[in-house]
């Protein structure tokens, strides 16, 4: 018979400065905390990437892919390190704290200094992932030299502090960390976190295990880890500024970090100022006339006493409305209430949008667009349906303008569904108008015809058209290539009627305009039809089968 000689070289018992028992609780308390900072390190590249790049579905998929098949490697690479298990995840611990507190920063400087942050992101989830998944083998060694005993219980509660860890932290990022701290120094202060919790564990919990050398490597990597993470919040604010006028330029006038996003306004007292909501220009002082008066005045032919604006709460949408002196009431649904603000008291934009507010026509709901559609639906459509009532809320509108971000905007999917065109019929008087801005027509046909066939599934009949002289190159983020063969030079507008088709003109009785002539909205009709792609199906919630 063969002796089979161990893998790894035998483990005693390990002298603790506690009672076995209470030792092993601090395993655990490690494990709880490091857990839930591994998971907001995970949520913050998730948060990060679908704010620097867009398109938050397929950016978390990419990184919470990345990082399982990451820990799994991890995993597999602890075993290298149990032989020397305290050593081994102290390192670690230091390593993970320093990318992990780190990674925020590194990322928003490639997106700002070099504008693809999508490799440095991939690589972030990669060391993350591997790191984390070699925590849970060395913490495993680690525990197992405390006590031997029932060998299946230490494993379920190793795995209960790590899971009941990472609900915590998962709940600590979206309603604490991000909100108080913002993401840079919310990531800086759980790198600082977890470094304490590793080092310390491992520094004064196994101190009699390591030799004077390991110690003091130890030591000196937490000091250095946490000297830096401590530099790195105290020049955080200067780095922002610095990264702000790098993607926004010099003319940095509002930088505001609201629950919902960031809104930065820029501009000079000889330039109309521009609105960036999470990198992306919502708006551009130099051309916003074109988009506006595009979206709001060919709606406006026919009964357009009461009004409902379904985003907007820049208030330039509001602006043409008010341009009517028959329209009674404008109703502006915004989800961001820091975008209204902004649009009532910085002087640049509330002269960019002709002081809207200010007109008591104007009403202001503080609400998701399609949360307040489907709240308000029934209300109205009662009114719709003959109901008598004074003017003011319940009654159907005569226009509504959704004017929202993107379609091709995850987050904004919702609000460009089959689903959601249904429930704004409901609010809409038997003569009422529904205008879309459906993205560039032009440069993402395919989105825009998606609309399209989605206001059709929903009862509508459409007019498409869209509006042209674009200004190109000068988009913060994802979009701020100069490249004009690749910049969208178009909106994509389209105009519906439930039932049938609209006509679309300008109203006999419209103001002048700067840019909407009659000409060419019918231009914009002919090149919208030319370029139609057939045979797409509609943007619903549900899978189409189970749909209503």
């Amino acid at each position: 018979m063969i002796d089979q000689q161990p893998t790894s070289p035998p483990q005693g018992a390990v002298r603790l400065p506690v009672r076995p028992r209470a030792g092993r609780g601090l395993v655990l308390a490690a494990v709880f905390v490091c857990a839930a900072c591994g998971l907001v390190y995970e949520l913050e590249l998730v948060a990060l990437a679908s704010y620097l790049i867009g398109d938050s579905v397929t950016q978390a998929s990419v990184v919470l892919s990345v990082m399982v098949f990451a820990m799994g490697v991890g995993s597999l690479l602890a075993k290298r390190l149990r032989c020397r298990a305290a050593v081994g995840f102290g390192l670690l611990e230091a390593a993970l704290a320093l990318l992990g507190g780190c990674s925020a920063m590194v990322l928003y400087a490639c997106f700002a200094w070099m504008g693809e942050p999508r490799v440095a992101l991939v690589g972030f989830s990669l060391a993350i992932g591997v790191l984390i998944g070699a925590e849970i083998p060395l913490l495993m060694s680690l525990i197992q030299r405390i006590s031997r005993r029932d060998a299946e219980g230490t494993v379920a509660d190793l795995f209960a502090a790590d899971y009941v860890g990472a609900l915590v932290g998962g709940l600590a990022f979206p309603f604490l960390l991000l909100p108080w701290l913002g993401q840079l120094t919310g990531a800086l202060l759980t790198g600082a976190v977890n470094a304490v919790a590793g080092g310390g564990l491992v520094l004064w919990l196994f101190r009699r295990d390591l030799t004077a050398r390991a110690r003091a490597v130890l030591l000196v990597a937490n000091v250095a880890v946490l000297a830096v993470l401590a530099t790195a919040t105290v020049l955080v604010d200067d780095f922002e500024r610095a990264a702000r006028r790098a993607v926004y330029g010099d003319d940095v006038r509002v930088a505001v970090l609201t629950e919902m996003q960031e809104i930065v306004l820029t501009g000079s007292p000889d330039r109309p100022p521009d609105l960036f909501l999470d990198g992306r220009l919502r708006v551009s002082g130099r051309d916003e006339h074109r988009y506006h008066e595009s979206l709001v005045h060919p709606a406006m032919r026919g009964p357009r006493g009461r009004v409902l604006i379904l985003g907007g709460g820049d208030g330039l949408a509001a602006r043409e409305a008010l341009r009517y002196p028959d329209v009674k009431v404008v109703t502006v649904v915004e989800a961001d209430p820091g975008v209204v603000r902004l649009a009532r008291t910085d002087p640049g934009l509330a002269e960019l949008n002709g002081h809207a507010y200010r007109d008591p026509r104007v009403r202001v709901e503080i609400a998701d667009a399609f949360s307040w559609l489907r709240a308000a639906g029934p209300a109205q459509a009662a009114r719709a349906a003959g109901a008598a009532g004074a003017a003011g809320a319940g009654q159907p509108y005569d226009v509504v303008i959704a004017d929202l971000p993107n379609p091709g905007i995850t987050a904004s999917a919702k609000l460009y569904s089959q689903e959601f065109y249904g429930l704004a019929a409901r609010v809409l008087s038997k003569d009422g108008r529904l205008v879309v801005h459906a993205g560039p027509m032009a440069g993402r046909p395919r989105t825009y015809w998606t609309v399209e066939a989605s206001l059709r599934a929903a009862g509508y009949g459409t007019r498409p058209y869209r509006a042209t002289g674009r200004l190109a190159g000068f988009a913060a983020g994802p979009d701020r290539s100069t490249d004009e063969s690749t910049a969208p030079h178009d909106w994509g507008l389209l105009l519906a009627e439930v039932g049938r088709a609209p006509r679309l003109s300008l109203p006999a009785d419209a103001p002048r305009l700067r840019s909407v002539t009659r000409a060419g909205l019918a231009a914009g009709a002919r090149e919208a039809e030319a370029a139609r792609v057939s045979g797409l199906r509609a943007s619903t919630l549900v899978h189409p089968r189970y749909a209503p």
